[in-house]
């Protein structure tokens, strides 16, 4: 009977964005800080389509659903980054990363569905 390798690793390692203290507590405050301030505008852009009745236009109907998109995008993938910068784990397990995968492929093929849409919506009111 030969031998087998019967490893169950089933998580990838992920290297780390810097090694220096120092520059993860900058990356820890910058990061967040550009993902509130992205999710803050994108409801914004939310909150003013649907509370003003002139821009309930098929084209501010495209941009809500693209704001909404892209919140989902960011959600898919900044916390788990986060996650990592401030705990001393740098893995990510084989589920956790193909539903993010799947996640982020997702709504990329979405956001790209809709900005298909409102390029034609543009093209057919010229």
């Amino acid at each position: 009977m030969e031998p087998r390798n019967n490893t169950a690793d089933l998580e990838f390692l992920l290297l780390e964005l810097t090694e220096d203290p120092a520059r993860q507590s900058l990356l820890f405050s910058l990061f967040p800080s550009m993902y509130l301030v992205t999710i803050l505008g994108h409801l914004l852009i939310i909150l003013a389509v649907n509370s003003d009745p002139h821009l309930h236009t098929p084209m501010y109907f495209f941009l809500s659903n693209l704001s909404f998109t892209d919140i989902c995008l960011s959600t898919s993938t900044i916390p788990k980054m986060l996650v990592n910068i401030q705990s001393q784990r740098q893995s990510i397990s084989y589920t956790g990363c193909l539903s993010q995968v799947f996640f982020v492929l997702s709504f990329l093929v979405l956001e790209n569905c809709l900005l298909s849409a409102m390029a034609y919506n543009c093209y057919a009111a010229i």
